[in-house]
């Protein structure tokens, strides 16, 4: 007799359906106010309030993040996702140089050390950027093949077609494989078995020194058999729940089947919430390149259809541990995207604090930031005269209410009404059902809920919303939060 196929359970980080991550482009942050300073950063930089260039840098740094870790924890933040911060000759340190040196500009290991320290004292996680497609010009085994050529011992560790390789001349045939064929990243080879065990013990030992998960820059590019299985299994050796997110645009079912990942940036989630509360404001020029399709403009049906499709995709453990975004600093900023208007913004976050999976703050964003491609999304964080201090308010309101209701962090989710531009939607647990109801049109909207809402409890927004027993209308442009006990 033939056994039954058991399906796998999948096993994601239970901190993470309850996190609130802040993302950090370190070098944009905040400088230290600490002295004396390291040799290292007593060098010249650009002026911190000058408009971001592609090769300057502001120097920010992680004693500087560690100054600032009242701020976050004031703002509800109890998770950092960090941009690569390992040695390099880039301000966005993608270009890496060295794997197991933290950049002296800000701070090198020390720094670090400081940072994750007092950062979990805080009960803050702390994820990196595992930059593991490529490497850089100078990365030590690369920089050896361009100094000793067919003779470098670290010849496999890429994939050299031809001689003589030229790194820098663009009129020159670069021969080697690179990202995008930029010639400053070389590709790692990674079916070379010296080349996947280098990575994998990085990952490792970084576990080791206590961080708390890698979000993985291009994964998809790593076309090597079994790599991402075989990363999962030895992170989750050292740390069973450590997070592993990787950087995916699309449709990630091939890395979230439980075996690789345990979750993506949800740009699936990013484009359908602009395009439903921005509509005809969001600007598209910015959203054309890279394209994560906040347009065509959404009514509450269309966006209702991508939120089920999407919520479809992948197991509902996998949807808890999403990381989900409205910015990042691979795309304009989310208030630039709607013409700086604030009310499609507010509306964005509002979607995005009650949506099944980790919130994703990229800095700044939370006091009014703007920033169109980059570098412009780059910008140095302003100083407190220049924050949008309603905006920080609204975000501070939505992350104590997720904190406080278990419902909006685990519970299930479902469409309740999807009428013209008014769309519900409740998340019910065992203890409470909270219903979310947002209307994007520029005119008051009604709409009769499926459910009872005597005795609802208004935790957020118009308080008046409620007409009778079912019956809700909502001004422009606006939205409710309400609690209702079973």
């Amino acid at each position: 007799m033939q056994s039954a196929i058991v399906p796998m359970q999948v096993q994601t980080p239970d901190w993470v359906k309850h996190a609130i991550f802040y993302q950090i482009f370190p070098d944009r942050f905040a400088r230290t106010q600490q002295r004396p300073l390291p040799p290292a950063m007593e060098v010249p930089l650009e002026a911190w309030h000058a408009p971001p260039t592609l090769e300057g840098y502001k120097g920010g740094d992680l004693w500087g993040v560690m100054e600032n870790l009242d701020y976050l924890q004031d703002l509800g933040v109890n998770a950092i996702y960090f941009t690569p911060i390992f040695q390099s000759a880039s301000n966005h340190r993608y270009h890496t140089h060295d794997y197991y040196q933290v950049d002296p500009l800000l701070g090198g290991n020390t720094a670090f050390k400081d940072l994750l320290e007092a950062a979990h004292q805080r009960n803050i996680k702390v994820v990196l950027d595992g930059v593991f497609n490529h490497a850089s010009r100078g990365f030590f085994f690369f920089n050896d093949i361009l100094e000793n050529g067919p003779t470098s011992p670290w010849l496999n560790w890429f994939r050299v077609e031809n001689w003589p390789l030229s790194a820098y001349d663009g009129a020159k045939p670069a021969n080697y494989e690179s990202w995008w064929d930029n010639r400053a990243l070389p590709e790692f080879n990674h079916d070379n078995p010296q080349v996947r065990e280098y990575i994998m013990q990085i990952a490792e030992y970084w576990l080791q020194q206590g961080i708390d998960g890698w979000r993985l820059d291009v994964p998809f590019d790593v076309k090597a058999e079994g790599f991402w299985s075989e990363f999962r299994q030895r992170v989750k050796a050292v740390n069973p729940e450590a997070y592993i997110v990787g950087e995916v645009w699309t449709d990630a079912r091939q890395w979230l089947d439980g075996t690789q990942f345990d979750g993506v940036m949800n740009y699936l989630f990013t484009g359908p919430v602009l395009a439903f509360t921005a509509k005809e404001r969001v600007v598209m020029e910015l959203v054309e390149r890279p394209a994560y399709f906040p347009y065509p403009a959404l009514d509450a049906e269309s966006y209702a259809q991508k939120i089920e499709e999407l919520l479809a995709l992948y197991p509902w453990e996998i949807q808890l541990t999403q990381l989900n975004l409205l910015s990042s600093h691979d795309i304009a900023r989310a208030l630039t995207v709607t013409s700086d208007d604030q009310s499609s913004f507010e509306l964005a976050v509002l979607l995005q604090m009650t949506f099944p999976g980790a919130p994703s703050i990229y800095y700044g964003d939370e006091v009014g930031l703007a920033g169109a491609h980059d570098p412009d999304c780059r910008r140095s964080f302003p100083t407190e005269e220049s924050w949008n201090h309603s905006l920080l308010s609204l975000h501070k309101d939505l992350i104590a209410l997720r904190h406080k209701h278990p419902a909006l962090r685990t519970g299930t989710y479902q469409t309740l009404v999807a009428v013209d531009d008014l769309y519900a939607f409740s998340r019910s647990d065992d203890n409470e059902t909270i219903v979310v109801v947002v209307n994007t049109a520029a005119q008051s909207s009604r709409a009769t809920l499926p459910l009872p809402t005597e005795g609802a409890n208004v935790l957020w927004g118009e308080s008046n919303a409620i007409k009778d027993s079912q019956l809700i209308e909502l001004s422009p442009r606006s939205g409710v939060i309400m609690g209702l006990k079973k």
